[in-house]
Order: C-alpha cells, then structure tokens, then sequence
C-alpha cells in the first residue's frame, strides 16, 4: 500500500468514525470532559507549586529532585486516570451501540466508575514508565533522549488495545500490556498505518478552523480573536479524539471477534501493515 492509499484509508476510517460519532452526538461529551478535567489537573498543579515555594517562581528550581519527581509521577498519574477515565466510559458506549443497545453519558460513566480499580492500576503503572522515562531524558545526553522517545513511541503503540482490554478482560495493568502487544503481533502486524492520515486529516481541519479567528486576532481584537481560536482548536480536539476512541473500540471488537456495520474488514486490515 502506498503513501496515497494510506491517506486514502485513513479519511475512509475517520469518515466511518464520524457516522457513529454523527448518530451518538452526545459521545463527545466524554472527550470535552476529558479535557476540561485536565486543564483544571494542570492549573491545580502550577497554583499548588507556587503556593509550595511561596508564590516564588524563582524558588521552583531550588526543589529537591526526589520531590521534583514525586509531583511529576502525581502529575502523570493523575492525568492517565483521567484520560483512560473517560476514554473506557466512551469506549462502553460504542460496544453498547454496536450491540444495538442504550447509549448514554450516564452508562458510560457507570462502568468506568465500576472499572476504577483496574484503571488506577493502570494508571501507576503508566505514570511509572513515563517518570522513569523522564528521569533518564533529564540525566542522558542526546542519545538517552532520541532512546527515550522511541521507546515512549513503541509504549504508545504497544498499548493501543489497552482501555478496551481493562474493560473487558479484567486484566492487571501488566498483563494488559502484554495482552495488547500480543494483539497487534499477532494480528495486526506493528505499524498503524491511519494514525499518520488521521493526524494529517486533524492539522488540515485545525489549520481551516483556526486560520480566519488569527486574522480576527491580528485584525480586528486580539483577545477576542484569540478566545474564539481557542475555543475553535478545543473542539476540533474533542471531536477527533472522540473519533479516534471509537476507531479503537472498533478495531478492538473486530480483533476480539465482533465485527459491526460500520468498519469492513478489508479496510480495518489494511490499517496495519503486516510484519516480514
């Protein structure tokens, strides 16, 4: 398959995305949510880190790197709870409405709240990898950190099935993990060949989106200009987001056996490229 019939796929795959998306409008409610919790997660985090050095932002770097790593493995944990949270609580619902059932935000938060365990669980074991990763980035030269990217790329990868698998299979977070990558090796081959359309797809509309409120901005009124922007640009996140969960949802219970409506074989096949 070549570049072209990548991109191709991908638009095909996104455009499916958008019609469960379109018929259950209320699931980007889950991904709105998502991001909201997270910016308030930050802007709690940066308040309760001045207010820890005395409203001095100068006194930041003087903190001890035990406690420096302490508040970043807080951070991340916080903020992959927050997002598997949500992302499990959309995910239900797809299943829901690939089964012909109720969908509701209600349900969904329901189940993720009766996952919890598993996905707190999850969440340590994610913030762990990304506080060790981090503290290697900060302690290496160049190399350590192009090795400490490409193994945040392969993490990301590798753990592509894991919200649908905490869902659904009562797993512990590492043989989740494990249960992901033996999914994609097995079946899927190593590489996703829509995650690069998709994104592509993503900056295209971010790029339409945003374009006319920065002439606003530079224009007419900056902080208005600017609002509007921000507001155009948290949208279009949501709503691929929102897209993208239920792309994985999908491909998920069409590894697992289920096969729905909306995604064709051949063309969910030809999202991964196999493995020589």
């Amino acid at each position: 398959m070549n570049f072209f019939e990548r991109l191709s796929t991908g638009w095909t795959i996104t455009k499916n995305s958008f019609a469960i998306l379109q018929k259950n409008k209320q699931l980007i409610i889950f991904p709105i949510l998502s991001g909201a919790s997270l910016i308030l997660v930050m802007g709690t985090f940066v308040v309760g880190v001045l207010a820890a050095s005395g409203w001095q932002a100068d006194y930041i770097g003087t903190t001890s790197r035990v406690v420096t790593y302490a508040i970043m493995f807080g951070f991340y944990f916080v903020n992959y709870f927050i997002i598997v949270f949500f992302n499990m609580a959309l995910i239900h619902c797809t299943k829901l409405f690939f089964d012909g059932e109720e969908v509701s935000v209600s349900i969904g938060l329901k189940f993720s709240i009766s996952r919890i365990g598993y996905i707190v669980s999850w969440a340590i074991f994610a913030a762990t990898i990304g506080t060790i990763l981090k503290i290697i980035q900060e302690n290496t030269g160049t190399l350590g950190k192009i090795i400490t990217g490409l193994i945040g790329i392969v993490f990301s990868v590798a753990t592509f099935f894991v919200v649908p698998i905490i869902a659904y299979e009562n797993l512990g977070p590492i043989v989740a993990f494990k249960r992901s990558t033996q999914l994609m090796k097995q079946k899927w081959g190593e590489s996703l060949s829509a995650t690069f359309s998709m994104g592509l797809i993503q900056m295209i509309v971010f790029l339409i989106v945003i374009i006319p409120f920065a002439i606003i901005a530079l224009y007419v009124n900056l902080l208005f200009g600017a609002g509007l922007a921000i507001m155009a640009a948290f949208i279009v996140f949501a709503v691929f987001s929102a897209a993208k969960t239920i792309f994985i949802s999908s491909v998920y219970h069409n590894v697992t056996g289920t096969i729905d409506d909306h995604f064709n074989q051949q063309i969910i096949d030809s999202l991964f490229v196999p493995k020589k």
